[in-house]
């Protein structure tokens, strides 16, 4: 008999015998989901393809907790589709193939389509994610992504462009406060029939400390629930709901609670220019079991983003630093993070290069595909450019390699995307730009 692919679900994606209080409490119905509701409200965007029953391959990109996993299997009961769920981490191509297999004969047997969920698909492969692209472009099977990753940095082209990306938003405190409410109040699914009250206190330290992830605070109150009747109690109090969040901390890896909060504080130090937080909040977190690998790639962005020009040498620095962790690994390879992460927060700051991609992508998307000015076509097969058309004026033929020149299509002509600040390298480069446009101004 022919093995099938490892599912993470049960059937029908029901809750497992003795499963955790979050897993009971997961949503049962669109209307029983917390927050969203910029995707979910009458009229949004994933409301309307559940309501008219439509399979469109989706994305769902957000922070733990947030109901990426839920989302995915309603619409699997909404479009009555088998859903077959597989984890990136421990999934390859084969499980891919196997399912894609499964997923024809269904349909052939039973009429029956199959929704594919890949959870932490960013985990997959650029080869990986290419062995899903004919089966999702064939319709064969629908694909619900799920992603802690910015999708623009994790995901092929090619699959995004298959695909429609869904943003998740972190839960606020009073959605949090609503979904304690709920699980200490239902009977049949929550914490009902133990009659438990929540001291205020301990629900104000149950809140902060999920963050936003519904998954950390169903978690820390169903420790704090069996803590509290253990000693016959039917108040859950501060010092009780403590007690059990130190003991969630150990329980929890690092995509719980605090992933998220510390990576921005990271960032955010290094932009601050403060190498002592950085590198606080950086060994935190990888004493925490953080993937180095997922720091080294935030400070190759930041390279580019937060310093870009400024300083050209940031972005030599942290390729090299992943490259020399590669070579050497643990423990010896957080001395390259170290040597990173304190020269990205020491060297100039310069978000020039962030503002002008954005720019300039603007105009992109207004003005579309405007034609290259005549001078600048080059004849194919008549040699390099400035041999092909004699209206282009070739730069090294002029004093310093620079003429005069307009580049940009006719409508766009002016444009200025990029402006370097008056910072480290920048400054050099800002005194150039502004001698080559001098020169532009005077009379031939």
């Amino acid at each position: 008999m022919k093995k099938q692919t490892p599912n993470m679900f049960d059937t029908r994606g029901a809750p497992l015998p003795g499963a955790p209080l979050a897993e009971r409490m997961r949503p049962i119905n669109f209307d029983e989901v917390v927050g969203q509701q910029h995707l979910l409200a009458p009229g949004r965007l994933l409301r309307s393809l559940v309501t008219g029953r439509q399979r469109r391959s989706l994305i769902l990109c957000g922070p733990p907790g947030t109901g990426k996993t839920t989302i995915a299997r309603l619409y699997a009961d909404a479009l009555d589709a088998e859903l077959v769920a597989l984890s990136a981490v421990t999934a390859g191509v084969k499980d891919v193939r196997d399912a894609a297999e499964e997923a024809r004969t269904r349909q052939q047997v039973t009429g029956r389509h199959t929704l594919l969920f890949l959870d932490e698909i960013h985990r997959f492969s650029k080869s990986q994610q290419d062995a899903l692209l004919p089966h999702v472009e064939q319709g064969l099977l629908t694909l619900i992504g799920a992603t802690t990753e910015n999708p623009s940095f994790s995901i092929t082209g090619a699959l995004r462009s298959r695909c429609q990306l869904l943003t998740l938003l972190t839960l606020t405190t009073d959605q949090l406060d609503g979904l304690v409410d709920r699980a200490l109040a239902d009977t049949e699914r929550g914490l009902g029939q133990l009659h438990l009250t929540l001291d205020p206190a301990a629900r104000d330290h149950l809140v902060d400390h999920a963050a936003g992830d519904a998954r950390a605070a169903l978690g820390g109150l169903e420790v704090a629930a069996r803590l509290t009747t253990a000693t016959g109690e039917t108040t859950i109090s501060a010092a009780t709901m403590a007690e059990a969040l130190q003991k969630k901390l150990l329980d929890y890896d690092k995509d719980g609670d605090h992933h998220f909060m510390l990576a921005s504080a990271f960032i955010k130090s290094m932009r601050g220019s403060d190498p002592d937080a950085a590198l606080f909040y950086m060994l935190r977190m990888l004493e925490a079991g953080e993937d180095p690998r997922f720091l080294l790639r935030r400070m190759v962005i930041f390279a580019s983003e937060d310093v870009g020009n400024a300083d050209p040498q940031a972005l030599q620095v942290a390729t090299s630093a992943t490259a020399a962790f590669e070579l050497i690994g643990l423990p010896e390879g957080v001395l390259a993070l170290t040597q990173c992460a304190t020269y990205l927060a020491t060297t100039h700051k310069s978000n020039a290069v962030i503002t002008a991609y954005g720019s300039a992508l603007k105009d992109v998307k207004q003005h579309g595909a405007l034609p290259v000015p005549h001078h600048l076509r080059q004849v194919i097969g008549q040699g390099p450019p400035h041999a092909s058309n004699r209206a282009y004026k070739y730069p090294h033929d002029f004093e310093g390699a620079y003429t005069p020149e307009d580049y940009l299509p006719d409508e766009l002509v002016g444009r200025r995307y990029y402006q370097p600040s008056d910072r480290g390298h920048e400054a050099t480069i800002s005194t150039r730009l502004q001698a080559w446009r001098a020169r532009a101004k005077r009379p031939p």
